[in-house]
């Protein structure tokens, strides 16, 4: 049917017209409470004789299983209110499975699997067809389970419930794609360390576990180099099959009917050998320590303190949890109210004690603060732990606690997708089918004696692991009062070849050859101290006009007209500044660390530490005609080749290798400089052209240097 722009505009304003009546008719009734409210006086406990009419009673529903010849356990619940179907399987894998040489192994599996596709349905033709009938597949492992799920609509169920299957067990890994998922990977290590709060997390679950437990172990570079096509290959063969199964349906269906279609799509899942999860007994012991990791560029502390948790099948857990939300239940909860509300040192504070099903969870309080009041936080923290331990709370107290689990406990069944998810998670964790109503009954049955003796049977106030990650300059000596202070090193492990090794050559040549490059550079009447250069910049086709300032021997001030807008970085003696859009931020420490190391690398910064540069001679290289003299120098402890040009003496081509985060790897860095130009007796290349292992990376054309501003 179409509607003209006339009938169109009649529409809109009867519409309008008939939405301002209403306005006025709610306004009006307004006028009305507020005029009876002056006439009539309302009393405090009003509200208390207010009558709610009985809601409607969700009817947990019930779940329906059944058992195949090759092991696959099947859940289905009834649900018509939407032509939907949901499909969900776990699989008895994991993380936990994968050796400490391979981390990350189930984490790329899990991933490459969907993005794979499948031979019959390779990536690209799956994500049409699924984005066609707004159909969506989804895989992933963690760390002590795998799944696969699958939502449609009820008219598509059957056309795609044997493409599902076949991308659960016959993914195809190609090569591009596994690369593809490691790059990903590589680039989150690259920035894990940027967010002060995922530190804290990372590196606090390493005091708890231990540095080598398989619970705090994290990806690192080398880890998924070490990983191949065939090691996803191998893990997804040996765990995914009947044996390892839970597979869930939820949805609009006819539940004879469906089992029917389950029996065939799934009948040619071979049973295979069912994998015992292994998970490591923690041997803790409780202890006090003080941890920090500084982080230069931030003005605030991420504060961390706790100790192991414990097991999902404790008995004592529901007890446990009440005690936990007194002290860390959001907006009410003591930690909150007491550090942030009362000595307004914090914000976002909060807690828990964790209570894992295959191993034990972790304890803790966390809290971010100003540098300047990081160790008040760490005692006020220690000062509630103590107070819960050895005073009762109130009976007012209490009833509110539970009152808050017992009416968010709610959410926990309030759609039929939950109550199958929470059977198979139970099923798979092996607690029993009624646990969460267990769990319910504990709560409600905790007194407040119970409190008082869960916090002095499980809390340890003076044996609490204490990690700050924070501004060393800011906090200053602050965590000296709790004892001596483990500073941790987050730097990320670079691996690849040693680029420095003892490089063989003629000293003597070396030195000669280098003494030549430096006078031919830098005119031995030259007294420079600053250098600065304007040009343009072309990277990834994008081309920048850029100033930079060198104040030797370790400062810069670069200005780059980027895209985005103007650009200042500024650099002095390790740290910096960047400011883009007229905000200053701290200067990201791998950024800082990245310019020093450029500078350092430069033929001017070579030239002006010729003495400590511990030149050699080792031969000549052709390149594009030219017959260079190669002289090898130690900068950083790294070796940084040069290729002198035995006319002009000038540093044509220079090399080294660097780490490169999105490979994972070592990369071979060539600058070739061309367009020698000399001003005020310092000479400069007006063109440079940069490869990263063969390939072009950069291009900058100058058009002036100045000496001494």
């Amino acid at each position: 049917m179409q509607i003209n722009n006339q009938q169109f505009s009649r529409t809109l304003i009867t519409k309008t017209i008939m939405n301002m009546k209403k306005i006025g008719a709610f306004f009006l009734l307004l006028l009305l409470v507020a005029s009876c409210a002056e006439t009539q006086k309302v009393t405090k406990t009003d509200y208390e004789n207010l009558e709610y009419p009985e809601l409607n009673d969700f009817q947990k529903p019930e779940v329906e299983t059944f058992t195949t010849d090759n092991g696959i356990t099947f859940y289905m619940v009834e649900d018509t209110e939407l032509p939907l179907i949901d499909v969900r399987v776990n699989v008895r894998t994991g993380g936990v499975l994968v050796p400490n040489e391979k981390t990350g192994l189930a984490s790329i599996t899990g991933t490459v699997m969907r993005s794979g596709g499948t031979d019959t349905y390779p990536s690209d033709s799956l994500n049409v067809l699924l984005e066609n009938r707004a159909a969506s597949m989804e895989t992933g492992i963690g760390f002590s389970s795998g799944y696969a799920r699958m939502n449609v609509l009820q008219e598509d169920f059957d056309s795609l419930l044997p493409i599902f299957v076949d991308l659960l067990m016959n993914p195809a890994f190609p090569e591009e794609k596994v690369e593809l998922a490691k790059k990903q990977t590589k680039s989150s290590i690259s920035r894990r360390n940027d967010d002060p709060g995922q530190i804290a997390a990372r590196e606090f679950e390493q005091l708890i576990y231990g540095e080598n437990s398989v619970y705090g172990r994290t990806p690192e570079y080398a880890t998924v180099n070490n990983i191949s096509r065939e090691d996803l290959v191998k893990f997804h063969d040996e765990h995914f099959n009947g044996q390892n199964m839970m597979v869930g349906v939820v949805g609009d269906f006819d539940a004879e009917t469906m089992k029917k279609k389950l029996q065939k799509a799934f009948g040619e899942v071979p049973a295979g050998e069912k994998t015992e999860l292994d998970f490591p007994d923690v041997g803790y012991d409780y202890q006090q320590s003080v941890n920090f990791v500084n982080k230069s560029d931030v003005n605030q502390s991420v504060v961390l303190m706790g100790h192991i948790g414990g097991l999902r099948d404790n008995p004592d857990y529901p007890k446990v949890q009440v005690m936990n939300k007194v002290l860390s239940g959001g907006f009410s909860g003591r930690i909150l109210q007491v550090i942030r509300t009362e000595l307004g040192l914090a914000y976002s504070p909060g807690g828990q004690f964790g209570m894992n099903s295959f191993y034990p969870g972790e304890f803790y309080v966390q809290v971010r603060t100003k540098s300047s009041t990081t160790s008040q936080v760490i005692d006020a923290v220690k000062k509630e732990l103590k107070r819960i331990q050895q005073e009762p709370i109130s009976q007012e107290e209490l009833q509110d606690t539970k009152d808050q689990i017992l009416n968010s406990v709610v959410f926990q069944y309030d759609s039929y997708d939950k109550v199958l998810g929470q059977q198979m998670s139970y099923a798979y964790r092996g607690l029993p089918s009624d646990a969460f109503e267990e769990y319910i009954e504990g709560v409600k049955a905790t007194t407040v004696e119970d409190v008082q003796e869960m916090a002095q049977k499980y809390l340890h106030p003076n044996q609490l692991e204490i990690l700050v990650v924070g501004n060393k300059e800011e906090i200053g000596d602050q965590l000296t009062k709790y004892g001596d202070v483990n500073t941790i090193d987050i730097s990320i492990p670079q691996p690849g070849e040693d680029s420095q090794k003892m490089v063989e050559g003629n000293a003597q040549k070396g030195q000669e050859l280098l003494t030549k490059m430096v006078h031919s550079v830098i005119s031995p009447d030259t007294d420079l101290n600053t250098l600065t250069v304007k040009g343009d910049v072309t990277q990834m086709g994008r081309t920048m006009s850029t100033t930079m300032t060198v104040d030797y021997p370790d400062a810069i001030e670069q200005t780059i007209q980027a895209p985005m807008g103007t650009l200042q970085l500024s650099y002095k003696g390790g740290s910096g500044t960047m400011t883009v859009g007229g905000q200053e931020r701290p200067l990201p420490p791998a950024m800082a660390k990245g310019l020093k190391s450029t500078l350092n690398r430069s033929f001017i910064s070579i030239a002006l530490n010729a003495d400590s540069v511990n030149p050699k001679f080792v031969g000549t290289e052709d390149v594009e005609g030219t017959s260079y003299s190669k002289v090898n120098v130690s900068v950083d402890d790294t070796n940084v080749m040069l290729l002198i040009d035995p006319e002009t003496n000038y540093p044509d081509i220079i090399r080294y290798k660097q780490f490169s985060p999105q490979q994972g790897s070592q990369v071979t860095v060539e600058n070739r400089n061309s367009d020698w130009t000399v001003t005020e007796g310092v000479a400069y290349p007006y063109k440079q052209v940069t490869f990263i292992s063969g390939s072009k990376s950069a291009e900058a054309t100058y058009k002036s240097h100045k000496v001494n501003k």
